[in-house]
């Protein structure tokens, strides 16, 4: 570990609790109901004016700097900027344990005090090397009693440089000719152009007819049936998109045409003349589907067995709508929760799940499975990334009389495991 951060981290720990800071706005209706709206909570005690206590998972959310504040008055915000300075600029919340001590009511104005617990690494991480940072926060009333604290880990990381591209497979150039073609593979149907004057059928597509010279003309689904003519394996130049070896064949339809591509779904040895072959097709992306061939005996490949989904589950679409209202709620303001391009040159796909936002929708979670439990903890741990575009799909089971274990897939794998502590005299 760099000696900078070595001593800084021994003097934050040496330092011990910082004192209590006036959180910024006293808990108050108006930030309630824009945090349960946007989890989906509808606990109808949280909305009470009258008698009205706060989501136990909102109380990091009293305590949030706000927009433009990038580091605020935190026990490891020095340990960060120093991070910052030495490229670790990437950041992404590992884990968190809540603990409540009471419920908190409307009007309240909490104070908040935080203390360093360490920092680990440098480690190598999926994302890049980087640095756990951990910290505690507690939060008091306006007695100076103790309300709840938290447990917080970030991995301060170094994202990487964009890899150099790959390759992708070439797009074809496409015109009056061949956009039947091309649009007919995206629908997965094999059409071969037909001569309207003659009914004669061609292949590649032509503006006119090669028999009796006429321009009008449509096209005819093929079976997608045929045999290879004739074909070679591939091996160098490379082909961007490609791996070699691959077989390239010219495939006689069984319609009386031929027809290039890959063959697909063997190795290139098992090719031969005459192998029968019927068309299957690939999407390359959001804008390109190949026709390609395998063996007419190939099997076809048995769909996923879907696990069944219990009935007490719960199912989040993940908009980028949800995602962004959600970070706004809690008051986090990082650029990776509410900007694509920001995900994205920290190593993301799109905008992701804030952990306040996780760890409220773990509390929705329970709050449903067993109504009018009070919480008085919540420890989770963070997997996978929630993307916007994804389902979230909280299950959980009850492994003690004060605990219940949470589990929140996404299609990458586990995003969350939490532990939720339920207080004394929850049945």
């Amino acid at each position: 570990m760099d000696e900078r951060l070595t001593k800084l981290a021994a003097r934050l720990a040496g330092a011990g609790e910082s004192p209590p800071a006036p959180c910024p706005d006293p808990i108050g209706l108006a930030a309630i109901r824009t945090w349960t709206q946007a989890i989906g909570d509808t606990t109808p005690e949280y909305l009470d004016p009258v008698a009205g206590v706060a989501p136990p998972a909102m109380i990091q959310v009293w305590s949030m700097p706000g927009q433009g504040v990038v580091h605020g008055r935190g026990a490891a915000d020095e340990l960060l900027r120093l991070l910052d300075e030495e490229g670790y600029t990437g950041i992404v919340a590992t884990d968190c344990e809540q603990s409540y001590d009471r419920p908190l009511r409307h009007g309240e104005h909490l104070s908040s005090a935080s203390r360093f617990a360490g920092i680990a690494g440098p480690k190598r991480t999926a994302l890049g090397e980087g640095y756990f940072v951990t910290w505690y926060q507690t939060w008091y009333d306006e007695t100076g009693e103790r309300v709840g604290e938290m447990l917080f880990r970030v991995l301060k990381f170094r994202p990487r440089p964009p890899a150099p591209p790959t390759g992708q497979v070439p797009h074809p150039a496409t015109s009056r000719d061949t956009e039947f073609f091309w649009a007919g593979t995206a629908a997965g149907e094999l059409r071969i152009q037909r001569c309207a004057g003659c009914g004669a059928l061609r292949h590649p597509p032509g503006p006119m007819c090669p028999r009796c010279h006429s321009t009008e003309r449509g096209y005819t689904v093929a079976s997608g049936r045929g045999s290879v003519h004739s074909h070679v394996v591939h091996h160098h130049p490379p082909v961007p998109g490609r791996t070699p070896p691959y077989v390239v064949a010219l495939v006689d339809l069984d319609e009386g045409v031929r027809m290039v591509g890959n063959v697909v779904g063997c190795p290139p040895e098992e090719v031969t003349v005459g192998l029968p072959v019927r068309a299957v097709f690939e999407r390359v992306d959001d804008d390109l589907v190949l026709a390609q061939w395998t063996p007419v005996d190939a099997l076809e490949p048995e769909p996923a067995a879907e696990e069944p989904v219990p009935p007490d589950a719960l199912a989040i679409e993940l908009t980028p709508t949800f995602v962004i209202a959600a970070a706004l709620a809690t008051r986090d303001f990082m650029p990776v929760h509410h900007d694509p391009a920001a995900a994205r040159a920290q190593g993301g796909k799109d905008v992701f799940l804030n952990i306040l936002t996780t760890m409220g929708l773990v509390q929705r979670y329970v709050t449903g499975l067993l109504p009018g439990a009070a919480i008085a903890g919540i420890s989770i741990r963070l997997g996978a990334p929630a993307y916007a575009g994804d389902t979230l799909t909280l299950t959980g089971r009850r492994t003690g009389e004060h605990t219940v274990e949470v589990r929140g897939a996404v299609s990458l794998g586990d995003h969350v495991t939490a532990t939720v502590r339920l207080a004394e005299g929850n049945r």
